[in-house]
């Protein structure tokens, strides 16, 4: 038997296949800088640590170190989960027979569900592409193995391609081909053209498979149901849930309470109880609770609920744990641009306000105000509209919260209207979802990664529909093999089925296309882009439907009435002047076909919203949702650490043009990761590079408003303001308001000075602001070829 490598000599080894097909990784400069570190006595995991550090800070360099680091990582994770060291090489050949011994392993620990053992293992374990370990980066691979890998005794046992094989299994449990079925959705997972959310990767395949990512809550104006609804935001935030509370019923301060003949407190205190709940579970130590707490504007205690997150005040009336988000009619909107007064009560005085919308709000709103004139009503305040929108943009910036949602139209375009009302979304402010007393609205959600599905060329079509298709009915059958931790959950779930398919790698799309954010052409990009997920989307949902058959509350729904998104654009429209909606209605593909399926009947109520994908885009190496790139060169902070982020879509255009080297790496650093301020590069490289506090955020509310008339939900759209005022946060938020947006998620500002210049390795220590891209307005910017930008 020959004999084992030593450990410098496997050293050697493992950082030269870890380089392998990496042209612009150097193993010898790997090697020297891991040798650098050593010392006598070393131990052996430290040693398997070292070339991991080393290479770490290579990433600033080239990006092709971020593949190395996570291969470094990798073999760790290989003799940790094996329990001997394995090259790449010998875990190709073993993977199959490791994974059947990780299913078994899994299910004598208790952690994986036992019917995992009825899957053809063998014919599961030969379809594992070992070759997919290799695709991660750095960020990716040290997420995974911190969070999300299955371990026991403080051993993780789970590799990246069991992980992704395990999460499929999970989903597959109730098909009838249950062994294929799990191979479909492991190409999917595993390719990373699509990937499911951190709570169904978390869990799945598990025996506690709370796979759902969002549950929203009504609590109720009564003590024993405000403390349910607690109860409720603990157990479902125990799994890994994201909760978004309406608690726009309970009474506020001043209001008479019949029991004791005393005066309320308000919703504040209740709110406080709320926010430590969410820092009490923390979702099963896995990561942080989170909740969002939702009030409609004219709610009494609007004004301390928009102090919340103040740094000052009474800290017992501060909630600095917990989101919020303001939930606003159409009628304050008009009233702000009429420069008009505005009217707050308490709840359980104008009852029915909280279940009105549209034209029947704004005519209930004004009747009750008639009363409050009357001396009809108790407890009221008036104040001009403008003031209030003052402070709530006031607070916006300075706290980051209340967020801005708007009520009318989630509910006037909502699938489901014949069948309650949307009284808040989540905590990311995607999912728009009706809830009551006795449901709890759950959805399931999963990302596309468009940049898998976008050449530079265009959008490969056959490509996205396949994968629409399969994730469609991953999401479904989410459904039906989940853990609910509470009734009020499974009961809604199961009625209403809704799944929330939405997108994430837009930012790297544009790349690929050489298109700049800040152009029409990106705008159009995502009305196309969004219009063709939608309709295999929904056309997958149809057809699912005729399988398996539609979901419970189907009838008198919109699709029952053949109303798809596209079309219920004219349903807001009609409830609004003229003036008050400019959002584009046009499309391009063979819609009254989906229309005639979807009325015929639809498996979910509902199919899409467009989380932040924050995770699992760094799982899968892109940038999030629908975000624009942050900076091109910076430092991520999360649980797992800090991590050299850098563009190699940049890196590759630099060096094509010889403008890749170390003065370009410290001009990076030296302005924040902007290219703006840098002469050497085209102004058509500072467009497309151009980063978020460089783009005007308007033409990220004209994308999302093409976006927005194909979704049947919402989406997590983020602003950037590099230098906010009140007249810009107004402009900007009407604005969002006009274009026929539901949602909006946090306001991004910067702060004044930045102090931090260095990634992992050295520092030139000079401060500078992100500079502005100039570009000749009469230049071709969207044309790469252009002479004037060489």
């Amino acid at each position: 038997m020959p004999d084992r490598p030593t450990p410098l000599d496997r050293l050697s080894g493992v950082v030269n296949e870890a380089c392998a097909d990496l042209p612009n990784a150097s193993a010898e400069a790997v090697l020297a800088e891991t040798k650098r570190t050593l010392y006598a006595g070393i131990t052996d995991a430290e040693l398997a640590l070292a070339p991991i550090m080393a290479a770490r800070t290579m990433v600033e360099h080239d990006p092709d170190y971020s593949y190395v680091s996570a291969r470094l990582l990798l073999d760790k994770l290989r003799a940790e989960a094996c329990g001997e060291p394995l090259s790449h090489a010998e875990m190709t050949e073993r993977y199959p027979a490791y994974f059947a011994q990780f299913v078994r392993d899994g299910i004598e620990f208790g952690q994986l569900d036992p019917r995992l053992a009825d899957f053809d293992l063998a014919r599961l374990g030969e379809a594992l592409d070992a070759s997919r370990d290799l695709n991660f980066q750095f960020l990716g691979m040290q997420t995974l193995y911190d969070r999300y890998f299955l371990h026991h005794d403080d051993r993780r046992y789970e590799l990246p391609q069991a992980f992704f094989m395990r999460v499929s299994m999970g989903l597959a449990l109730e098909e009838d081909d249950r062994n294929a079925r799990a191979i479909e959705f492991y190409e999917l997972l595993s390719s990373f053209d699509f990937m499911c959310s951190t709570p169904t990767l978390f869990n799945s395949g598990t025996t506690r498979p709370q796979l759902s990512s969002c549950f929203l809550t009504t609590v109720d104006d009564d003590l024993a149901a405000i403390f349910h609804g607690i109860s409720n935001n603990a157990l479902l935030s125990k799994f890994a849930g994201g909760l978004g509370n309406d608690w726009t019923p309970v009474r506020g301060i001043g209001a008479h309470i019949k029991g004791t003949n005393g005066k309320s407190q308000g919703v504040v205190p209740f709110l406080k109880i709320a926010n430590d709940t969410a820092v009490a579970v923390n979702q099963g130590g896995k990561r942080k609770g989170a909740v969002c707490a939702y009030l409609e504007t004219w709610h009494i205690d609007v004004e301390e609920f928009l102090d919340l997150r103040k740094n000052t005040g009474d800290e017992r009336r501060r909630t600095h744990d917990m989101n919020t988000a303001n939930w606003v009619p159409d009628e304050f909107l008009r009233r702000v641009r009429a420069n008009g007064q505005w009217t707050l009560f308490s709840p359980d005085e104008v009852p029915d306000l909280h279940d009105a919308f549209g034209t029947a709000f704004a005519e209930k709103y004004r009747a009750y105000e008639q009363k409050a004139d009357n001396g009809e009503i108790k407890v009221f305040r008036r104040l001009p509209a403008v003031d209030l929108w003052r402070r709530m943009l006031t607070m916006l910036f300075e706290t980051g919260h209340p967020w801005i949602t708007f009520k009318d139209p989630c509910n006037l375009r909502s699938p489901q209207q014949h069948n309650g009302v949307v009284h808040s979304s989540n905590l990311c402010t995607e999912i728009t979802l009706n809830t009551t007393i006795d449901e709890v609205a759950v959805c399931n959600l999963g990302s596309v990664n468009l940049a898998q599905h976008v050449t530079d060329q265009g959008i490969d079509h056959a490509r996205l529909e396949k994968t629409v298709r399969t994730a469609v009915r991953m999401l479904d059958n989410v459904i039906d093999v989940n853990y609910y931790t509470i009734p009020e959950a499974r009961n809604s779930n199961l009625k209403h089925r809704p799944v929330g398919l939405g997108l994430m790698g837009f930012q790297d799309a544009l790349f690929t296309l050489g298109t700049p954010m800040a152009s029409k052409e990106a705008v159009e990009f995502a009305d196309r882009s969004m219009e063709e997920i939608s309709y295999y989307a929904i056309e997958a949902s149809a057809d699912l439907a005729a399988e398996r058959g539609a979901y419970r509350s189907f009838e008198g729904s919109l699709w029952s009435r053949g109303i798809l998104p596209i079309d219920s654009v004219e349903l807001l429209a009609e409830t609004r002047a003229e003036d008050e909606l400019e959002q584009d209605r046009g499309s391009t593909m063979d819609w009254p076909r989906i229309r005639e399926k979807a009325r015929k009947g639809m498996r979910n109520s509902n199919v899409m919203a467009i989380a932040p994908t924050a995770t699992i885009a760094n799982i899968t190496g892109v940038n999030q949702s629908i975000e624009p790139l942050y900076r091109n060169l910076y430092v991520k902070s999360n649980m797992s650490g800090d991590f050299t982020v850098i563009n190699p879509d940049l890196v590759r255009a630099l060096k094509q043009r010889k403008l890749w080297d170390e003065q370009m790496i410290s001009d990076l650093k030296l302005h924040d990761g902007s290219l703006g301020a840098i002469d050497r590069v085209p102004p058509y490289l500072k467009a497309l590079y151009a980063t978020a506090f460089e783009v005007d955020s308007s033409w990220l509310i004209e994308a999302g408003s093409r976006r927005q008339k194909w979704i049947d939900q919402a989406q997590s759209l983020n602003l950037y303001l590099s230098a906010p005022s009140g007249r810009k946060l107004d402009e900007l938020y009407q604005l969002a308001w006009l274009r026929g947006l539901k949602t909006t998620y946090y306001l991004r500002t910067q702060s004044a000075t930045h102090v931090e210049k260095s990634t992992l390795q050295g520092t030139d220590g000079k401060l500078n602001a992100v500079s502005p891209v100039a570009v000749d307005p009469n230049c071709s910017i969207t044309d790469p070829d252009c002479e004037a930008c060489q």
